[in-house]
């Protein structure tokens, strides 16, 4: 599933690191503004321990965990809309991501270049906010026109898109996001067309110690429901370079806060986990919230899904509970369900089809 999480902020806030530290990866994090310029594209693989004991108890030979696309795009400056700096690349960029993750600076180094002089997690906030709401009222000013045109010949789709557009151009004037409204179906199904920056799901990440982030601004993310997480990228980039065993050997923290954002990059794209397992191997799949049984089955094989006729299915947890297939199906735990069956977080499913 070719879906990406595009990694955003100023230049010099720790964007490069971020992703050298998932991605295991090297490039350039010079401290001078934009020295990525070509996006650095790369496949994460998703930690879930729920892999390992599946595996466990089918004796699976092998082990492969669902991933996550990460692209660590160019920093931008306040004027993007215009092209200041590389704000038109920077924005077409964005434009070609499904979700997107602000690195916001906090941390404190005098040695690293700040671009905006000072530290202010909610000004930097607004500014990347209001660079792409701009970008998006230029995007309608630009359609509006033509719109309003096959509007006027009686067409009613370009009636409703007008509506929509307008609509979400007040909420942009206004200095709302359109990510932060609820939208009906098909108004999202006309915006979602125009690959609106401000309409992608967004996290931050504040890049700093906890005790360097003012408490003010945590409660000001947490009453505005922002989803972030604090993770100092600097601390977590020297741990990823060490294998688990010689962070043990070193007393040094086992588990990786970085895990964490991996997890909700996963999330943000809407995205859940079904599994299957046996003696070959144990594989965790992804697929779309609110899709059915033979979609799964299609993304394990095309033909699963042309030729699906039912998918034998339990929860993970009861399956590990019970100790194996046999177990449970003994219990009469494992389900027989259809083709309108909605896949749930953490299904086990078997397929079964003409294929």
């Amino acid at each position: 599933m070719s879906l990406s999480v595009g990694i955003v902020g100023f230049p010099n806030v720790g964007k490069s690191t971020l992703f050298q530290a998932i991605t295991k990866r090297k490039v350039d994090c010079s401290n001078y503004p934009f020295c990525t310029i070509e996006p650095n594209v790369d496949v994460v693989f998703v930690p879930d321990d729920r892999v390992d004991k599946l595996a466990k108890i089918t004796h699976s030979e092998e082990k492969k965990y669902a991933t996550v696309k990460f692209v660590d795009i160019a920093g931008l400056v306040k004027g993007a809309h215009k092209g200041e700096g590389l704000g038109n690349q920077f924005l077409a960029h964005i434009r070609e991501v499904d979700a997107i993750i602000y690195i916001l600076r906090g941390f404190k180094n005098e040695k690293i270049i700040n671009i905006e002089g000072d530290i202010n997690i909610l000004r930097d906030k607004e500014i990347l906010d209001t660079e792409m709401a701009l970008k998006d009222l230029e995007t309608i000013e630009k359609q509006i026109k033509d719109i309003e045109r096959r509007s006027r010949t009686g067409d009613k789709g370009a009636t409703k898109e007008l509506e929509v557009l307008n609509k979400a151009a007040e909420i942009l004037n206004k200095g709302v996001i359109l990510e932060s409204q609820n939208w009906q179906d098909n108004e999202r199904k006309i915006l979602k067309q125009y690959q609106f920056l401000t309409l992608k799901p967004r996290f931050y990440l504040l890049n700093g110690k906890q005790e360097e982030i003012s408490l003010d601004t945590l409660k000001f993310f947490q009453k505005n429901n922002w989803r972030f997480l604090t993770i100092d990228l600097l601390s977590q980039f020297e741990l990823s370079v060490l294998e688990p065993e010689e962070r043990r050997e070193l007393n040094m923290p086992i588990d990786m806060e970085l895990d964490e954002l991996i997890k909700e990059a996963y999330r943000l794209l809407g995205l859940i986990t079904f599994f299957t397992t046996g003696p070959d191997e144990t594989r965790a799949w992804t697929l779309k919230k609110n899709s059915t049984a033979p979609q799964a089955g299609g993304v394990i094989h095309s033909d699963f899904e042309k030729y699906f006729i039912k998918a034998e299915v339990i929860n993970w947890q009861k399956l590990i509970k019970e100790g194996g297939f046999s177990e449970a199906k003994e219990k009469g735990l494992l389900r027989i369900e259809g083709k309108d069956y909605i896949v749930q977080e953490g299904d086990v499913i078997e397929i079964k089809s003409n294929a």
